[in-house]
Parts: C-alpha cells; structure tokens; sequence
C-alpha cells in the first residue's frame, strides 16, 4: 500500500502481505535469491499494525459483497480495510479488490 504526497511516496505492508509473499515466493524454484532480495526490500516497508476494528471491518466488508453476490478471501478483506482505514493506495494485481467500493488500487506490473 502506498501514500503519495507531493513530495514522496511511503510504501506500507501488513502482516498477512508479508505471509503471502515469502509463502509465494518460497516455493519457486529461486527461493534462497528471493529470500535474499525479499531481505533488502523489507527494509524499506512501513510496518501497519492490524487491531479489533480491522477485523470487524473486514468481516463487515465480506459480508457486504457477498450480498452482491461477490466474493473476497479474509486475508484479501483485511488488507482492503486497512487501505480504507488509512486512506491508501493498494498495489496489487487481484482483480478481486475492485470489487470493494471506495477502494483505491493500482496494478503496476507491466502487462
């Protein structure tokens, strides 16, 4: 997740981001220079802690789209409330997350 200001942009992460990513990125044949590349990036990442009202809010978010007949994994729905919560920009390439209203999100990976 990224807040930009005029000057310069935080990158933000989440604890279950960095669960699906070392999980990701573990089972590829290149684990041990993903690790060692993982190590340097990390550094560079906000830590946003998740609390009770992030629960509450991911839940609430859940069951609000799956009224609309849409769905959103738990994980996916925490870290969508918490970039609610804060007001940031989720960079992802889930096309899950345009599902959820008021969400900002951008993919920059290159097509």
């Amino acid at each position: 997740m990224v807040a930009t200001s005029a000057r310069q942009s935080v990158f933000y992460i989440v604890l279950p981001v960095i669960t699906e990513t070392v999980a990701g990125f573990s089972i590829l044949p290149r684990a041990v220079l993903n690790r060692e590349e993982w190590n340097i990036v990390r550094g560079s990442l906000a830590l946003l802690d998740l609390d009770e009202t992030d629960a509450l809010d991911a839940a609430a978010l859940q069951v609000a789209l799956r009224r609309r007949g849409r769905q959103l994994q738990t994980v996916d729905a925490m870290i969508a409330a918490v970039a609610l919560r804060y007001d940031l920009t989720l960079l992802t390439t889930d096309n899950d997350f345009g599902a959820v209203p008021g969400l900002h999100f951008e993919n920059w990976v290159p097509s």
